[in-house]
């Protein structure tokens, strides 16, 4: 089984939920979901955000450095090279070495582009870079994303912002039980709680969303179920569901039954 906590490089983090910081009301939403989702990692678009300016008006100002660790994003990238640059450009922005990579392949879809997310991993890590990348639910391509040095694959539940949830039961389930060296993250689509849940209790080590919080209805009470969610899903996973029977099983034992 593995480890009780998620780690990715070595670094040991209690939640295993990621959280994205894009789509909210305001900041001060911002700053209440991340710390009701009790997530430690936050994700950010290194090209879709504002982080400078006065305190209070950039999102800088709405993480808690001692609390959150920053995971810059190449959200927007449609090529190799141009995700390169951006986590490039993250880190000599002081954010982090760490990054979570996307190369999109399609438009509408938001599929990744595979070949490129590939090639772009191969270069960041070279360069010193812990990559976190945004994939398909494929174990071929899983593969080859670790042996080019990546630090967790993270498969798509669903396309991004769909809230889907996962549709595509068989080939996370495949992924998740050949890649034993490496995190699995869900990544995109999930849509509610149970979405979390189910994702957990198959043995993702942790689940990572943005829109599942931030479009629903209620944000904030919404970050709490989704913390909760992957919390007990993990629970349920380590403590293993009794196997699936076609026919009833008495719960009560039949020896000693008065007659």
């Amino acid at each position: 089984m593995k480890a009780s906590f998620l780690t990715i490089a070595g670094r040991e983090y209690r939640s295993r939920l990621i959280v994205g910081t894009g789509k909210y009301a305001s900041l001060e939403q911002t700053r209440q979901a991340l710390e009701r989702s009790g997530a430690q990692i936050v994700t950010v678009a290194v090209r879709r955000v504002k982080l400078g300016g006065p305190p209070g008006e950039s999102l800088l100002s709405a993480l808690d450095s001692t609390r959150h660790v920053l995971l810059p994003n190449t959200a927007g990238c449609y090529t190799a090279d141009e995700a390169v640059r951006t986590a490039r450009l993250a880190r000599e922005a002081g954010m982090s070495s760490l990054i979570k990579l996307e190369v999109i392949g399609d438009e509408r879809t938001l599929f990744p582009d595979t070949e490129g997310l590939v090639a772009a991993a191969r270069t960041l890590v070279k360069e010193g870079f812990v990559v976190l990348p945004y994939t398909n639910d494929d174990l071929v391509v899983a593969k080859k994303l670790r042996d080019a040095g990546a630090a967790a694959i993270m498969p798509l539940a669903a396309p991004i912002g769909s809230g889907l949830g996962v549709q595509n039961l068989a080939t996370l389930r495949i992924l998740i039980e050949r890649i034993t060296d490496l995190p699995i993250i869900v990544d995109a689509g999930v849509g509610t709680a149970s979405d979390a849940a189910l994702c957990m209790e198959l043995g993702a080590d942790g689940v990572l969303m943005n829109t599942g919080i931030a479009g629903a209805q209620d944000p904030l009470k919404m970050a709490d179920a989704m913390r909760l969610a992957v919390e007990s899903g993990r629970l349920a996973f380590e403590a293993g569901r009794i196997p699936r029977k076609l026919y009833a099983t008495a719960s009560s034992p039949v020896e000693g039954i008065i007659e």
